[in-house]
C-alpha cells in the first residue's frame, strides 16, 4: 500500500502546476470549462490515470481506502484546482458508503469492480418537494412477485447521465413511520427509456461544471435483489452514511480557502499601492491571516473528526453536524472577506485571477447542499443536554491520535456507526482538561476563557427541556448549539497544538492564540481581533508556505 504522502505528490504531478496557462488540467482550463458548464477533460483524464475511485474502495475489496482522513487530504489536491471536479468525483462517496455500511458481498464486489474500473455510480436520496426530510420521500418501490416497480421522481443526481450505476433511496412501506423506506442498488442499464423519463439537466449558479439530472420513473422494473440492506432499513442506512459525508465534504472543501488565500496574496503581493506592496496594507494583512487562522482551524475540527469515526464511531452523530456547520460557515465567510482585497480582480472571469470569481461561487453549496447549516444545528439539540452533562462532569484527555500527523488509527467500520452518541463525545470532554497541560502564557488567559464559556454552556443545557429542543427550537436555544460546535473547535486546536512536532509552526502559539480569538466569536468570528505580534507571525508563515510551494492548512504539504 503506497502511503498518503506518496499517492498525494503522485496526483499533484499528474495534475501538474494549476498556474500554468498550457496546463490543460490547470487554472485556466477549469475556467474555461466552467463557462461551458463543464470540468476540464484533461483534469478527469488525470484522475482516471490516478485511478482516484480505488480511493472510495476498502483495501479488502481491492481499493485503497484506510483511513478517512488520508482520503480527504487527497482530494483536496482536487478540490484547490476545481471544487466542480472535486465533488463530481468525491460524489462517489455518497453511493459508497451506503454501500459498504449495509451491502451484501456480492453488491459491494460489484459496486468495488465498477469504481476499480474507473466508471460511477451515482446516489438518488433527496427529492426537491422534501428537501432535507428524506422519511417523507415519495418515490417509491413497490413488490410485484420478485421484482420492485419504482415510480415517482428523482432530481439533483449528480453526475446521472454518466452513471454505471445507482444507489436509489425509495419507499416500500404504506405508512410514515422509520421502516417505511428502503434502499435500492442496480445498473444503469435497467433504466429502460420507455418508462424512465430523464429530466433535464439543472444549471446551477456555483459548481456549474457538475452535471445535475433527474429522472422519472413509470413503473421501472428492478430485480428484488436490487434491495441494499434489510427492507425498511432505508433511512437508517441512509442517516448513519450521512455521518461520514457531511464532513468529508467541507473538510475537502478546505482547499477552497486555501487557493482562495493563494490567489489574494499572488496578486496583493504583486500590487503596488501607496508606494508598497498591497500585501502590506494593514487592513490587507488582516484579512490574509484571519483567513489563515479560519483555514487552520477547520482543518484541526475536521481532523479530530474524521478521526474519531475509525477511533470512537459513536461521536459521528454529533460531529459531523458540527463540522458542517461550522466549517461550512468559517469557509465562506472568509472567502467573502478576501473578496473584498481582491477589489476587481473579484469577479474578472479572464486573465490569471479569474479562478477567484469560481471559487466565491463554488464554495457557497458547501454551506447548504445535502442539509443546510441550520438543520444541522437542529441535528445537534435533541442531544444537547446529554453531552454537555457527561463532557463537563466527566472531563478526560481525548486520545492523541484525534490530532497526531502520523498516528496510526483502528480499522474502519462503518457499521459501527450509531445515530446517537449516547452522550459520549471525547472530543468535548477533552477542553476541560486543557488546563492541566502546560500551555504558552499567550494560549492559557484564551483556553480558561474557552474553559469558562463552555461551563456555562452546560449549566445553560442542564436547564433545556425536550419541548424546547424540536426543529422550531427559538434563536437562543439554537445559538447554545453553535456554540457547542466553537467549543469542539477550540478543544481540536489544543489537541492538535498538544500533538505536535517540537518546533513545529502548529507546536508555537501563534496560529492557537489566533484560532482560539477567532472562537470566542463564532457567531461573528470577524469581530475578534488577533492580539498584536500574532498576526506578523501567521503573515509570515503564510508567505514562507507560499514561496515554498506548500499549502496553507494542517499538512503544509507540497504543492505542485
Amino acid at each position: 500500500m503506497i502511503d498518503i504522502g506518496s499517492r498525494a505528490d503522485h496526483l499533484e504531478k499528474l495534475l501538474g502546476d494549476p498556474w500554468d496557462a498550457g496546463n490543460p488540467a490547470g487554472f485556466a482550463a477549469a475556467v474555461a470549462a466552467d463557462e461551458r458548464e463543464e470540468t476540464a477533460a484533461a483534469a478527469e483524464a488525470a484522475l482516471d490515470d490516478f485511478g482516484l475511485h480505488a480511493e472510495f474502495v476498502p483495501r479488502a475489496l481491492g481499493g485503497r481506502l484506510e483511513r478517512l482522513d488520508d482520503m480527504v487530504e487527497l482530494m483536496r489536491s482536487v478540490y484547490r484546482r476545481d471544487p466542480a471536479l472535486g465533488l463530481g468525483r468525491g460524489g462517489q462517496l455518497l453511493p459508497t458508503v451506503n454501500l459498504w455500511t449495509a451491502g451484501s458481498p456480492e453488491q459491494c464486489r460489484d459496486a468495488a469492480d465498477l469504481l476499480l474500473d474507473n466508471r460511477r455510480i451515482t446516489c438518488a436520496v433527496h427529492e426537491l418537494a422534501h428537501g432535507n426530510d428524506i422519511a417523507a420521500s415519495s418515490f417509491a418501490a413497490q413488490r410485484v412477485g420478485s421484482s420492485l416497480r419504482l415510480s415517482g421522481r428523482k432530481e439533483s443526481i449528480s453526475n446521472f447521465d454518466r452513471a454505471d450505476a445507482l444507489v436509489v433511496l425509495a419507499r416500500t412501506g404504506a405508512s410514515n413511520g422509520p421502516r417505511a423506506h428502503s434502499l435500492l442498488f442496480f445498473g444503469a442499464d435497467l433504466l429502460d427509456p420507455s418508462q424512465v423519463r430523464v429530466l433535464p439537466r439543472f444549471r446551477s449558479v456555483g459548481l456549474r461544471g457538475l452535471r445535475l439530472g433527474g429522472m422519472e420513473a413509470a413503473g421501472l422494473q428492478v430485480p428484488g435483489s436490487a434491495l441494499l440492506g434489510a427492507e425498511g432499513t432505508g433511512v437508517d442506512t441512509v442517516v448513519r452514511a450521512f455521518q461520514v459525508t457531511r464532513m468529508a465534504f467541507p473538510a475537502m472543501s478546505t482547499a477552497v480557502l486555501d487557493t482562495a488565500l493563494r490567489v489574494t496574496l499572488r496578486h496583493t503581493r504583486r500590487r503596488t499601492l501607496y508606494g508598497r506592496e498591497a500585501a502590506a496594507i494593514p487592513m490587507v494583512r488582516t484579512i490574509l491571516a484571519e483567513a489563515f487562522a479560519d483555514l487552520l482551524i477547520c482543518e484541526a475540527l475536521s481532523r479530530a473528526a474524521t478521526r474519531a469515526l475509525q477511533l470512537c464511531p459513536q461521536a459521528g452523530s454529533v460531529h459531523a453536524p458540527a463540522v458542517k456547520y461550522l466549517v461550512a460557515g468559517l469557509l465562506t465567510d472568509a472567502i467573502e472577506r478576501l473578496s473584498m482585497v481582491m477589489g476587481s480582480e473579484f469577479y474578472r472571469r479572464d486573465g490569471e485571477h479569474a479562478i477567484f470569481q469560481k471559487l466565491a461561487r463554488d464554495i457557497k453549496p458547501v454551506a447548504f447542499a445535502h442539509i443546510a447549516r441550520a438543520a444541522c444545528l437542529s441535528a445537534l439539540l435533541p442531544q444537547m443536554p446529554g453531552l454537555l452533562s457527561r463532557s463537563w462532569r466527566d472531563p478526560a484527555l481525548a486520545p492523541d491520535a484525534l490530532f497526531a500527523p502520523a498516528a496510526e488509527l483502528p480499522e474502519l467500520d462503518l457499521p459501527a456507526l450509531r445515530l446517537s452518541a449516547g452522550g459520549r463525545d471525547p472530543l468535548a470532554a477533552s477542553l476541560p482538561t486543557a488546563l492541566d497541560e502546560e500551555l504558552p502564557s499567550a494560549v492559557r488567559p484564551l483556553a480558561e476563557e474557552h474553559i469558562r464559556a463552555f461551563a456555562a454552556l452546560a449549566e445553560a443545557g442542564a436547564s433545556l427541556r425536550a419541548r424546547q429542543l424540536a426543529i422550531d427550537a427559538e434563536v437562543p436555544v439554537r445559538r447554545l448549539a453553535a456554540r457547542y460546535t466553537a467549543a469542539l473547535a477550540a478543544a481540536a486546536c489544543l489537541g492538535v497544538h498538544r500533538t505536535a512536532p517540537a518546533g513545529d509552526f502548529l507546536g508555537r502559539p501563534h496560529w492557537l492564540v489566533a484560532a482560539l480569538t477567532r472562537l470566542r466569536a463564532v457567531e461573528g468570528p470577524s469581530g475578534a481581533q488577533l492580539p498584536p505580534g500574532i498576526e506578523d507571525a501567521l503573515i509570515e508563515e503564510v508567505r514562507d508556505r507560499y514561496d515554498r510551494g506548500l499549502s496553507f492548512g494542517l499538512s503544509a504539504r507540497p504543492y505542485a
